[in-house]
């Protein structure tokens, strides 16, 4: 599991030397992201294939198991971004601290290789209805420990959440994730 970690974070490094960041706020102490999307569907439809089928759209890449089929989200407070590994066995990615169905979801901890560090982060997930289509961002803040700092994380971070997105986006409008067009 911790080559699996270590892997993961060398190809985030590797990944973000192509990816024009959206890092809004970095220090040595945190950073803050922020990504957006407009996706051709309705509020309600996002929300349900964000929530009730990020196994579908969240790439495998970012996982512990290498298997995106093991994750979910129990949108409720203290709900869980979890990673079953098992029976008994399994990851909580983050904690769900505030839920508002449709419009927001607000989760709490550390994705990644952050969830080994002494830090702690809020993820906000907000939908906003544009005629049509819906607009979904997603801000990240962290701050925390980390020897070194966190200034160099953000990218990486951010890279992952923009593909995150990217992939939600096509996942709901063609029913593939696969075919997102990541930056």
């Amino acid at each position: 599991m911790k080559k699996t970690l270590r892997n993961s974070f060398y190809l985030l490094i590797f990944v973000t030397a192509m990816a024009s960041a959206e890092v809004m706020d970095s220090a040595i102490g945190g950073f803050t992201t922020v990504n957006e999307v407009t996706i051709d569907a309705s509020r309600d439809v996002v929300w349900r294939a964000a929530i009730d089928e990020i196994d579908q759209w969240w790439s495998s890449d970012h996982t512990i198991s290498g298997d995106a089929g093991r994750l979910s989200i129990r949108a409720v407070p203290q709900g869980c971004f979890c990673e079953s590994m098992g029976d008994t066995a399994g990851v909580v990615h983050m904690t769900v601290t505030m839920v508002s169905p449709g419009v927001v979801i607000r989760l709490t901890g550390g994705l990644g290789p952050l969830g080994l560090m002494g830090v702690a982060g809020n993820m906000t997930w907000e939908f906003e209805t544009l005629d049509d289509a819906t607009r979904v961002t997603f801000t990240y803040v962290v701050g925390g420990y980390r020897q070194g700092g966190l200034l160099e994380m953000a990218g990486p971070v951010d890279f992952v959440i923009a593909e995150a997105l990217a992939r939600l986006k096509a996942y709901t409008q063609t029913g593939d994730a696969e075919n997102a067009d990541i930056r």
